[in-house]
C-alpha cells in the first residue's frame, strides 16, 4: 500500500477527534460558557450540519481541481475552524466555528477515497479506503480519550489547539506524500456532478448508508446510560469502554476493506446481519459487566464492517462524479447519526427500557438490508438483460466463409 495512505488517515485521525471530542466536553464548556447542557449539545448538532451542507458543496465546487491541493485546502479549513473555536469569545461565535470546523469533514473523506483507490490496483481499493477510515477509528481508541483529558484538565480551548496541531500535521504529510501524478481531476463541469447524483442505484447506495448506519447510532447514542444502568459500570468507566468500541470498529474497518475486495456485496450483506444480530442480543448482553464489554466491542466491528463497502459502492454507481459521490456518502453518515439518535430517543421516550435504543437499530439495520437488496435486484436487471441482448445478437450473426471467393 502506498505510503501516501498515511497522511489520508493523519488527516482522518484529527477529524475523527474533533467530530467526537465535543460529547466528553459538554459539561466543561457549557459551563464555562454559561449554557445549559442541551444548548451545548447543538454544538453537535452545528458540526454535523456542517458536514451535510459541506459534503457535497464543497466537492462539486473544487471537481475541477487538483484533488492534492483540495485535499491541502479542506485540512486548512480544518484548522481554521478549530483555531476559532479555541479562542471563541463566546457561544455563538463557538457555534459558528463548529459549523465551519464540520465543514471539510465530508469532503476530505469523499475526494481522500477517490485519491486512495487511483493510487492502488482495483483488486486492492476498498482496503485502501479502509486504511484512510484507519484514522477515524483509532482516533476512538486514542484521540478521543487523550482530547477529552486534555480538555478536563487544561481547559477545553487546549483541546481545540491540539486537534488543531494534528490539522497542521496532516498539511505538511498531505504536502509531502501525496503525489502530483495521481491528483489531477478529470475536467467535468458542475452540472454533470450533480446529474451523475441522479442514478437510482447511487440513491439507493445512499439510502443503505443511512439506514445501516442509523442503526449504529440509534444504540452509540445512548451507550453511556445502557454501560450504567443496565450492566452496572461506573461513570469513571464509560472512557475505557468506548475505548473498546473504537478497538472494534479498527478490526472491522480493516476486516470489511480486505473483503470487500473479494465480494463487495457480500461483505455488505454480512456486515448488515451481524449488525442486526448484536443489536437484537443487546439487552441481554448487557445483563452483565462482561457480557457488555464484550457487546461494545462486537458493536464496533460489525458497523464498521460495512464502511468500505458503503464508500466503494457509492463511488462506482456514480462513476462520472465519484468525488460528490464520495462526499455525499459521508454526508449520509451525519443523516444517519442525526436520524439513528432521534429513533434511538423516541424508544426510551416510549418506555420500553434503557436498551430499547439497541432493538430499534436492529430493524434499522434490517431495513438497511433490505434496501440494499433492491439496489442489488436493480443492478441485476439492468445487467440481465443487456447481457441478453448481447447473446441474441451475437446469435444472429451470418459466419464468413473461410474461401477467398465467400462461396
Amino acid at each position: 500500500m502506498p505510503l501516501a495512505l498515511l497522511a489520508l488517515a493523519v488527516g482522518a485521525f484529527g477529524i475523527g477527534t474533533t467530530e467526537f471530542v465535543m460529547m466528553g466536553l459538554l459539561p466543561d464548556v457549557a459551563t464555562d460558557l454559561h449554557v445549559s447542557i442541551p444548548t451545548a449539545g447543538h454544538l453537535v448538532s452545528a458540526y454535523a450540519l456542517g458536514v451535510v451542507i459541506g459534503a457535497p458543496l464543497l466537492a462539486a465546487l473544487t471537481a475541477r481541481m487538483s484533488r492534492r491541493t483540495v485535499l491541502i485546502g479542506l485540512m486548512a479549513l480544518f484548522v481554521a475552524g478549530n483555531a476559532l473555536s479555541a479562542f471563541a469569545p463566546g457561544y455563538d461565535s463557538l457555534l459558528a466555528a463548529r459549523f465551519l470546523s464540520g465543514l471539510p469533514h465530508g469532503a476530505f473523506f469523499g475526494v481522500g477515497a477517490v485519491v486512495a483507490t487511483n493510487m492502488v490496483a482495483p483488486e486492492r481499493k476498498a482496503r485502501s479506503v479502509s486504511l484512510m477510515f484507519l484514522g477515524l477509528t483509532v482516533a476512538n481508541i486514542a484521540g478521543v480519550p487523550v482530547a477529552t483529558l486534555m480538555g478536563q484538565h487544561l481547559g477545553w480551548r487546549a483541546t481545540f489547539l491540539g486537534v488543531s496541531a494534528i490539522g497542521l500535521a496532516a498539511i505538511a504529510a498531505l504536502a509531502l506524500l501525496i503525489p502530483h501524478d495521481h491528483t489531477q481531476a478529470p475536467a467535468a463541469g458542475l452540472r454533470r456532478e450533480l446529474t451523475a447524483l441522479k442514478s437510482l442505484p447511487v440513491w439507493l447506495a445512499l439510502g443503505t448508508t443511512v439506514a445501516g448506519f442509523g442503526a449504529l447510532f440509534s444504540a452509540y447514542s445512548y451507550i453511556t446510560p445502557m454501560l450504567t444502568d443496565a450492566a452496572g459500570y461506573a461513570d469513571t468507566s464509560v472512557t475505557l469502554l468506548l475505548a473498546l468500541f473504537g478497538v472494534g470498529a479498527t478490526i472491522g474497518n480493516l476486516l470489511g476493506g480486505r473483503l470487500a475486495d473479494h465480494s463487495l456485496r457480500g461483505t455488505l450483506f454480512g456486515g448488515l446481519v451481524s449488525l442486526a444480530a448484536v443489536l437484537a442480543l443487546f439487552p441481554l448482553l448487557m445483563s452483565a459487566q462482561w457480557s457488555a464489554a464484550i457487546a461494545v466491542t462486537l458493536l464496533g466491528a460489525a458497523a464498521f464492517v460495512t464502511g468500505s463497502p458503503l464508500q466503494l459502492m457509492v463511488m462506482e454507481k456514480a462513476s462520472a462524479a465519484p468525488s460528490l459521490a464520495s462526499s455525499a456518502n459521508q454526508a449520509a453518515f451525519n443523516l444517519a447519526n442525526a436520524g439513528g439518535a432521534w429513533i434511538g430517543g423516541v424508544a426510551l421516550a416510549a418506555g420500553f427500557g434503557v436498551t430499547s435504543p439497541a432493538p430499534a437499530g436492529a430493524m434499522l439495520a434490517v431495513l438497511g438490508l433490505g434496501v440494499a437488496a433492491v439496489a442489488y435486484a436493480v443492478d441485476r436487471r439492468r445487467t440481465v438483460p443487456t447481457s441478453a441482448r448481447e447473446r441474441v445478437v451475437a446469435s444472429h450473426v451470418p459466419e464468413r466463409s473461410s474461401s477467398p471467393s465467400g462461396v
